[in-house]
């Protein structure tokens, strides 16, 4: 099966395990699943968006923020986006390194606008290959 296919599945599994965990009622240990679930939602897809920039666009990316700001620039995400696609990976590296109460509730309280944002690119990277696998 294609890198990018298996990608794509790893991806939208996440996503889904994210979005399940946003829509449950709060506690200390919703928020700290839906911090883990962010982290590896996080990981799964900006490596989805390096392949893909990488197959579809020639672009070489090695790090998160440089693979979101290439996708602005090739109309895969609005300034808007990216500024918090950029702040998304700032607090993706802060739960990796740091445990605060203050600030795992601060980031808790931001995951479902980084949910909504990162299932936006892998819907706008899932029907750009479906236009591509058609031609």
């Amino acid at each position: 099966m294609e890198k990018l296919k298996i990608m794509a599945e790893d991806a939208e599994r996440a996503l889904k395990t994210l979005e399940k965990i946003v829509q449950m009622p709060y506690s200390v240990i919703v928020r700290d699943a839906a911090i883990q679930r962010f982290e590896y939602t996080f990981e799964i897809l900006w490596k989805f968006l390096k392949e893909y920039l990488r197959i579809n666009e020639g672009i070489i990316c090695n790090s998160p923020k440089s693979c979101f700001r290439q996708a602005f620039t090739v109309k895969l995400l609005t300034e808007e986006e990216t500024i918090n696609a950029l702040e998304m990976t700032d607090d993706r590296n802060l739960t990796s390194h740091t445990y605060h109460e203050e600030l795992a509730e601060e980031i808790y309280k931001k995951i479902p606008d980084y949910y909504n944002n990162m299932s936006k690119l892998y819907q706008i990277i899932k029907i750009l290959r479906r236009c591509k696998h058609r031609r």
